[in-house]
């Protein structure tokens, strides 16, 4: 039957490894997780001097490289002097050269946050009177193109060997001892430990040009490379394969002293796999939980210990239902898969979801913040994707419970004792195995017959290997027969293989939520933004965002204007466009209209000039009386997708 079922089984895991490849590759660069919340001079402000420094504040911590803050003149020559430094708390300043001439002035920032991920992005301002400026900074963007897509997909792979590594050990180890030496989990398991070392060693060569210069040929940078060894995710990456050093050494004694042990003797040597191999998985975990989401933010000394919980309830659950659809498919006929260990991995699954359940409302709280955020924010709709997921993959799991529950109930004929059901055990393995050479040697006698019949007749060696591989194709169709017969053990490995098809499309999307900027930092990004358009409105200035969407590709963002000093009179109005992650970009056509509907004025249009990415302006913009104004803004994206959005405000 493993030959028969084998091609579906390998087709359909390749169908969902093509559904979660373009799943990821339509996830974009990595959201950025430390969001710039204030600037000094602020973006598109227009000061009578020139500053002596530029200062950006940021949600939290980030790390600086001598190139993460640059100021460019109007002709794209860098202007700052030294190297940036923190000046107080999340704010960093990076100093300017003196008697700067007027004009406008690009602001560009990458940056490290403390949770690992790249920052990325640029502002304009301007000294005196705007002006043109070559600089383009169209194409900065943090953890993208062919590196950004190599790293996410390395941690993928990474999550993906994580979990087949620590499962399928858990299973064997706690579930079904004998499957020790059963080639195909032993495959499996090796097969996890070489992809999670495999991705360690990609993302730390490709971290440095990941955060950097996103280039290829940066990959083996070794100035690069001792630049991530001496951060917080360098040392993780460093941990972990340190780490999978040790486990490697688990796996040979799981595999090898442990499964040529007696049942009697391997009692003693559990306990010591078991306190080795759960202190092992625990460091790994530890690895990313002390580097990414967890180690930042809100109360991360509870965090990463829950972080590191969530880990281990995913490997125990996923990983070993990887490790039971591996037994129900590829255990050889001598060895099969008894129900007794399905019981008790339905036993594991289910302590593994309430652990889940537990770690991932805390998770949630903390770094959603609010109800809003569920759908407000990228990271909530990503979270309620999962969560559908995982209620899908729990609905399952409870359909192969009771498969199980069947299939206990066939195999057990009669009540019996724990010694009494080790002992019938014995005899059913023995009685198989009698079974099996008794046909083999059926099988062996009818082939020298026929063999020897086929020589008196002429055939020779030939047709002897020809009726052999009749034989052999006879023996298989019995097999699969015999095994198909049962309709509750073929029922509960299609409901396994439905689980672990659900549970590969969850690690993708896994994946991309620890890619994403957390609801929480989002929203208070957004406020600290709110904020400061606040402070600029009451003093003079008045600020709009507003959101479009031309429904083309490429079609959303949010335009902000900026009117000063909002009077009466003339005014210098400002125009930025801005992706959904906060990052500018150009389109086609901007152009904005004024209209005072209760004394029927307008629209008065005002069509701005161009001044870098993302930036236009206007300068007299004429504002004929006071009142409550209506200012709309057109936006076109493309040659035919086009959207007009407005709001009101209170000019003069």
């Amino acid at each position: 039957m493993t030959q028969t079922i084998a091609p579906r089984v390998r087709t359909l895991v390749l169908l969902l490894l093509a559904a979660t490849g373009l799943l990821l590759a339509g996830a974009g660069p990595v959201s950025a997780h430390a969001a710039l919340t204030g600037s000094d001079p602020q973006q598109g402000a227009v000061v009578d001097k020139a500053p002596t420094q530029v200062s950006l504040t940021f949600s939290e911590g980030v790390a600086l490289s001598n190139d993460s803050l640059r100021v460019l003149d109007p002709k794209g020559k860098r202007i700052d002097r030294g190297d940036p430094a923190n000046v107080s708390g999340t704010t960093y300043a990076v100093k300017l050269h003196s008697g700067l001439p007027d004009g406008t002035y690009t602001v560009t920032y990458q940056v490290v946050s403390e949770d690992s991920h790249p920052v990325a992005g640029a502002y304009t301002f301007s000294i005196g009177a705007p002006s043109q400026t070559s600089v383009s900074v169209s194409g900065q963007e943090a953890g993208g193109g062919v590196v950004g897509w190599l790293y996410g997909f390395g941690r993928y792979v990474s999550y993906a060997g994580f979990i087949v590594l620590v499962g399928g050990a858990a299973f064997v180890l706690a579930c079904w001892q004998r499957g020790s030496g059963v080639r195909a989990l032993q495959r499996l398991v090796v097969t996890g430990w070489l992809a999670l070392t495999a991705a360690t060693l990609g993302l730390l060569l490709l971290r440095g040009s990941y955060t950097s210069t996103g280039k290829v040929g940066d990959v083996f940078d070794l100035d690069l490379l001792g630049q991530v060894l001496q951060t917080k995710t360098g040392a993780a990456l460093v941990s972990r394969l340190l780490l999978l050093a040790a486990a490697a050494l688990f796996i040979a004694v799981l595999f090898g002293a442990f499964d040529k042990r007696e049942d009697e003797e391997k009692r003693d040597l559990t306990f010591g796999l078991a306190i080795g191999g759960t202190v092992v998985a625990a460091g790994l975990a530890a690895s990313w939980a002390m580097s990414e989401h967890a180690s930042t933010g809100l109360q991360a000394g509870i965090a990463m210990p829950v972080d590191i919980l969530h880990l281990l309830a995913v490997a125990s659950w996923l990983g070993g239902l990887a490790a039971l659809l591996v037994a129900l498919y590829r255990a050889p006929a001598d060895t099969p898969l008894p129900g007794s260990a399905v019981r008790r991995f339905s036993r594991v699954a289910f302590g593994s979801v309430l652990a889940l359940v537990a770690t991932g409302i805390y998770q949630s709280w903390r770094q959603l913040g609010s109800w809003s955020a569920f759908t407000g924010t990228r990271y909530g709709q990503l979270l309620l994707v999962k969560i559908g997921l995982v209620v899908l993959l729990v609905g399952i799991a409870w359909i192969s419970r009771r498969w199980t529950a069947r299939l206990a109930e066939t195999v057990v004929a009669k009540p019996r004792t724990a010694t009494e059901d080790s002992d019938g055990e014995k005899e059913h393995a023995t009685a198989q195995a009698s079974a099996s050479a008794s046909t083999s040697a059926t099988a062996s006698g009818k082939k020298g017959a026929s063999a020897e019949a086929s020589g008196k007749k002429g055939g020779g060696p030939e047709r002897a290997a020809q009726l052999a591989r009749q034989q052999a194709a006879i023996d298989t169709a019995r097999q699969k027969q015999e095994r198909d017969a049962d309709p509750n053990r073929f029922g509960l490995r299609r409901s396994v293989l439905a689980e672990a098809g659900v549970a590969v499309v969850l690690l993708a999307v896994t994946t991309m939520l620890t890619s994403t900027e957390p609801g929480r930092t989002e929203e208070d990004a957004r406020a600290a933004t709110s904020s400061s358009s606040a402070e600029a409105s009451s003093a003079g200035a008045l600020t709009l965002d507003m959101s479009f969407d031309t429904g083309g590709e490429d079609g959303k963002g949010v335009v902000r204007i900026d009117l000063d000093p909002a009077r009466v009179g003339g005014n210098e109005m400002h125009v930025y466009v801005q992706r959904p992650n906060g990052r500018a970009f150009d389109i086609p056509e901007v152009k904005v209209a004024f209209t005072l509907e209760s004394q029927d004025i307008g629209p008065l249009p005002v069509v701005p000039d161009h001044i870098a990415t993302g930036h236009w302006s206007a300068s007299g913009v004429q504002i004929p009386v006071a009142g409550e104004w209506k200012i709309t803004a057109t936006v076109r994206t493309s040659d035919i997708d086009q959207t007009t959005v407005s709001k009101n405000a209170q000019i003069g």
